[in-house]
């Protein structure tokens, strides 16, 4: 029977099926992902959606540096299987062979080329969002009134980065990562200039960044307005870690800094005065909102 001649080779791809589950089982071996072991919910600290993000990738990283190699034998394997069970020798179907685990082979490359890539992107916002979530605790201060900050606010479609309860307002810092550009001497040049609308780069202008943390501070702003019938003023921070602001054309309802100080700059902006009861019922509603029992951090009143 012909259909015996390729259904037989299938028996020498039992090892390497038998592999790649083993692979895929362990694929979410590694799962960095705490819970409470008060209230079971999840713990987060600052860049927390990233740290999941970036276990996710080296997941992917492994899922392809591990099953790569599997998958790309196994048309070979089955072409050395044909070789043994068929009459004749048919040269056309052994490069069909040859070429198909060629293609698995660039196929393979790129996506750890990519994995790679990913990788290296979301270390530097992780970068970024630790250094900016370290200089934000400098906002508690024992003398001081009290400060509250939280990490990884879910939001509407997205995570804020953080979000800052002082006794003057309300505020969203979100974090970006950008690698400096080098110039033609070998120097970094880490200048960036701020205008309305976007941020002139050294290598162009970039316009999301902006309007992202503009589009968190409107949903926050509706969000705290319908969870507790005032209006409560919120302001955006958009943090650039490692960069050198110059303000040339900055819109005033938005703040753009390197990260350097950040804690004065926020206790030094009065964009209202929050009574105690607002400023406690936005920790509370925050709270709820981030699904925690315990302030991610804060201060008792003096």
């Amino acid at each position: 029977m012909a259909w015996l001649e390729y259904l037989l080779p299938l028996i020498f791809l039992f090892p390497l099926a038998a592999t790649a589950v083993i692979v895929v089982a362990l694929r979410n071996l590694h799962d960095a992902r705490v819970s409470s072991p008060f209230d079971a919910h999840p713990l987060r600290e600052p860049g927390q959606s990233l740290r999941n993000r970036l276990d996710r990738a080296f997941a992917g990283l492994f899922l392809n540096g591990a099953l790569g190699p599997i998958v790309i034998m196994v048309p070979l394997v089955y072409g050395m299987g044909r070789m043994l069970f068929a009459p004749q020798q048919n040269w056309l179907e052994w490069t069909f062979y040859g070429a198909l685990s060629a293609v698995l082979v660039l196929v393979f490359c790129f996506r750890l080329i990519r994995d790679f890539q990913r990788i290296r992107r979301l270390k530097l916002g992780l970068a970024c969002e630790l250094a900016v979530g370290q200089e934000l605790e400098r906002l508690i201060r024992p003398e001081a009134h009290p400060y509250y900050v939280f990490h990884d606010v879910p939001g509407a479609d997205d995570t804020l980065d953080h979000v800052a309860v002082t006794p003057h307002g309300v505020f969203v810092i979100e974090t970006r990562g950008r690698t400096p550009a080098v110039l033609p001497s070998g120097e970094e040049d880490n200048r960036v200039t701020v205008e309305r609308e976007r941020l002139r780069f050294p290598n162009g202008f970039e316009r999301r960044p902006m309007r992202e943390t503009r589009r968190a501070v409107r949903w926050l702003s509706v969000w705290l307005e319908r969870e507790l019938g005032r209006v409560v003023p919120v302001k955006g921070v958009l943090a650039l870690p490692g960069w050198r602001i110059a303000e040339a054309e900055a819109a005033e309802d938005l703040l753009v800094v390197s990260g350097d100080a950040l804690a004065d700059r926020l206790a030094e902006q009065r964009l209202g005065v929050l009574d105690d009861a607002t400023h406690d019922a936005v920790i509370a509603a925050l709270h709820r909102r981030a699904g925690e029992a315990t302030p991610a951090v804060a201060t008792d009143p003096a």
